[in-house]
């Protein structure tokens, strides 16, 4: 009876065998006779356990249990949750995944997780993570502007043999800018400085035909040509001032229009009327073209006009008139930002452009002479034996800067202005000085006006 039980008995599994000394050769299992498996629920068959109480062996479950990193018990696992569907990735034998709720029982604590260090190749870049620096603030963080991710590269040259040989190559040679280019860069950059507000130029000079009219075109057809503001130059000139002729005309309304049907201007196309625009943008507010009612143009109207347009303009420009004592000048004195004092090169314009100054300051407008800039206009094509270097000298005393405009045929006609036909270097003049006027912008506003004394 005992030797039939012993042939009919299945396999034991290795791990449920007490330990025996190991033999020189392998034994096989009866192919005979039920085997001890694990079916698809997982759970051992019975003939086992009635099996090993036959043979006296006691059924503990901690006793027939395999250890939970062994093979046995993996196998067992995955065939479990292949029948429930659960089987997702495959398993590595030393490692639990289910982690610390499948540790085996007894154990402290399960399996620690592996740590994976990323690993740099083509189209990967190990991070710092934890060990990046730290700021003062928490993690140091990192400039993502775009000066500091593209790569630099050469500026397209604008003018001259570079320009021609980068446009001749389809872009491909790029021997980069010029220093002229460089310095045209950065004048423009100043040019187009913020403005806070609206900044109020004034044109003056004792002497007439130095050329005020002429500079309050160009300098405001700088400044509209390469600003996105809007920018209008007033004739204020008692004496039937010639503005309006040097771009085309749109409308015949003036100033007096103006004034006359201000309460009914709200809006910028309401302004818009009452000007004309040339081909830089710059608008023109003309004046009364009748001397005998110009002469009523005085301190109030103006400063009623100034005080309209600036809601609707960031730079207005005043051609004034000769004489410094009518009333529209003290209200042009009172509300600029700065001056121009246009003389022209010869020593009679010189003299006279000294002579407005020295009268500013008699007058109790030190401070608007120091933020003052001096232009030297050649009106002719030379100036003699006039030493200019000395009158430029004289009048960096005294204000804040001095150019010089070069000699321009195109100026010379005394027509409508245009500035594609200077030359130039009469547009590199002008840049300059719109440059040199932009450098006082961040002090629009900033003077002490003076309050309007009734009469």
């Amino acid at each position: 009876m005992e030797a039939r039980d012993d042939d009919e008995s299945p396999a034991t599994p290795p791990s449920s065998s007490p330990p025996s000394a190991p033999t020189s050769a392998p034994t096989s299992a009866p192919t005979s006779g039920p085997t001890s498996t694990t079916t698809s629920s997982g759970e051992t068959p019975s003939g086992s356990s009635e099996t090993a109480a036959t043979n006296g062996t006691p059924a503990e479950p901690s006793a027939v249990a395999a250890p939970a990193d062994s093979p046995e018990t993996t196998r067992r696992v995955d065939t479990a949750e292949a029948a429930r569907g659960d089987a997702a990735q495959p398993r590595h034998p030393g490692v639990d995944p289910r982690g610390t709720a499948a540790a085996a029982p007894g154990s402290a604590a399960g399996p620690l997780p592996v740590e994976r260090t990323p690993l740099s190749g083509r189209f990967t870049t190990p991070g710092r993570g934890a060990h990046a620096p730290q700021g003062p603030n928490g993690p140091a963080t990192y400039d993502l502007s775009s000066a500091q991710l593209l790569r630099p590269s050469k500026r397209p040259p604008q003018t001259g043999w570079r320009r021609a040989l980068f446009v001749g190559s389809g872009g491909l040679v790029n021997p980069g800018e010029s220093a002229g280019d460089a310095a045209r860069r950065e004048l423009i950059a100043r040019v187009n400085q913020p403005l806070h507000g609206c900044y109020k130029i004034a044109m003056l000079s004792l002497k007439g035909g130095v050329g005020k009219t002429t500079m309050t075109t160009t300098l405001g057809s700088t400044f509209a040509s390469l600003r996105g503001d809007r920018v209008i130059a007033v004739d204020a000139n008692p004496d039937r001032g010639t503005l309006s002729q040097k771009i085309p005309l749109e409308t015949t309304a003036t100033v007096r229009h103006l004034l006359r049907d201000a309460n009914r201007v709200r809006r910028y196309s309401d302004v818009r009327a009452y000007t004309s625009q040339g081909p830089s943008r710059l608008e023109v507010l003309a004046s009364e073209q009748d001397p005998a009612v110009s002469e009523a143009f005085s301190e109030v109207d103006y400063r009623r006009t100034v005080t309209l347009l600036e809601h609707f303009y960031n730079v207005v420009l005043t051609d004034c008139g000769t004489g410094l004592m009518h009333s529209a000048m003290k209200g042009v004195l009172d509300v600029a930002d700065s001056l121009l004092i246009v003389s022209s090169a010869s020593i009679d314009g010189a003299r006279s452009a000294s002579a407005t100054l020295d009268w500013l300051d008699a007058h109790g407008y030190r401070d608007l002479v120091s933020r003052s800039v001096a232009v030297i206009n050649y009106a002719r094509r030379s100036s003699g034996n006039v030493d200019l270097d000395r009158v430029s000298d004289h009048f960096a005393a005294r204000c804040r800067a001095v150019v010089r405009l070069p000699f321009d045929p195109h100026l010379e006609e005394g027509a409508e202005i245009e500035l594609d036909k200077l030359a130039s270097r009469t547009r590199a003049a002008l840049l300059e000085l719109a440059a040199t006027v932009a450098d006082d912008f961040g002090r629009a506003g900033s003077r002490v006006r003076r309050p309007m004394i009734p009469r």
